[in-house]
């Protein structure tokens, strides 16, 4: 024996006694530090949809009208319920519908009105709009007629299918890029193995797009010229989603799925209009829900499937945005040590 100590650095968090008892008894500080973060996303998953579900309120929906004077009346209405556009014809409030400028139509007659809605926008929405109008009509005596000009499918009479398919792709989109990233490492080592990583998400992004349009139109049903667009917008979904989380993940490692979680699932999927359309939302979700990948989606599929392609350019410009950003951020950083990611790593080793 020497006589001579040899000093040992303890990190700061290693001198806190209760993480030394967990240690000791088979629990990591990482492990802990996860299972913190696992709570925190999970109230945050309950406050997100609870905060967004629990009072719908129809806020500001848009609405075509002929008449100046009916369109004052209406935006005068208590709690701004609609937001009337006037329109030159009967025909053109109801082409306001068709290209998604409007959710719903309000057509005087001389012996009764008619409310014209799109089911396809959300059953919840036209079930607002006759509610609002109905009190209107109410006020007035006047007979309200509501016709639907969008009716959604015998198969769908919710019209929560397409809901439930971008939630899927979008889902898929992140549990693929953890897979990936659990089965070789949060980090490639190098750009070219990152761009193996996004070569087989695109590949799996593919086929995620192809077979999940397939069940849809098998069990609810589709009409087949829509196959190859949502097929392809499916597609572009499940790269965006994962190639944002890919590149999460290289910057904060397994903070990176946590990340995606919060943007994709807790905020995301409230806000994107499935459940209940923007206009019901309130302003925090019904302000990001078109700039999420859920969102755009659902917009997107609504276009593509009931409205003719109309006011999908947007929509599919926020997917490309995230699959262009995705893939640059992941190629980038690959080669690469962030800080965070060291600051991370050594706090899970024990």
């Amino acid at each position: 024996m020497t006589g001579r100590h040899e000093t040992v650095t303890q990190r700061p968090w290693q001198r806190w006694r209760w993480t030394r008892w967990l240690a000791d008894n088979g629990v990591s500080t990482r492990s802990a530090g996860l299972v913190i973060g696992v709570l925190l996303l999970q109230l945050g998953f309950i406050a997100s949809y609870l905060a967004a579900f629990h009072e719908p309120k129809p806020h500001e929906i848009a609405v075509a009208v002929t008449s100046a004077q009916t369109a004052t009346q209406l935006n005068a209405l208590p709690g701004d319920p609609v937001k009337a556009e006037v329109y030159a014809t009967d025909a053109a409030a109801r082409q306001a519908i068709e290209d998604r400028n409007a959710y719903g139509a309000y057509l005087n007659g001389a012996q009764s009105d008619t409310l014209l809605v799109a089911g396809a926008n959300g059953s919840t929405l036209s079930l607002a709009l006759a509610d609002i109008f109905t009190q209107v009509n109410k006020q007035t005596g006047r007979p309200l007629v509501v016709t639907d000009i969008k009716p959604l499918p015998n198969g769908d009479p919710r019209g929560l299918s397409g809901f439930y398919l971008i939630v899927g792709w979008t889902v898929g989109g992140y549990l693929v890029a953890s897979a990936l990233s659990i089965s070789v490492g949060s980090r490639p080592a190098n750009s070219k193995r990152a761009g193996v990583r996004l070569a087989a998400l695109a590949i799996y992004s593919v086929v995620s797009g192809i077979a999940g349009t397939a069940v849809s139109y098998w069990i609810v049903g589709g009409m087949p010229h829509h196959y190859v667009p949502l097929a392809a917008m499916g597609a572009l979904l499940v790269f965006g989603v994962g190639a944002t989380t890919m590149a999460l993940q290289v910057v904060s490692s397994i903070l990176g799925i946590g990340l995606a979680v919060l943007l994709f699932v807790i905020l995301g999927n409230p806000s994107a209009g499935g459940a209940y359309p923007s206009p019901l939302l309130p302003g925090f979700w019904r302000a990001i829900g078109p700039w999420l990948p859920p969102g755009a989606g659902m917009s997107a599929f609504r276009g593509i499937v009931y409205f003719g392609n109309a006011k999908i350019g947007f929509p599919l410009l926020v997917l490309a945005g995230y699959a262009l950003v995705g893939t640059a951020g992941t190629l980038l950083f690959a080669a690469r040590r962030p800080k965070v990611a060291d600051a991370i790593d050594e706090f899970g080793t024990d």
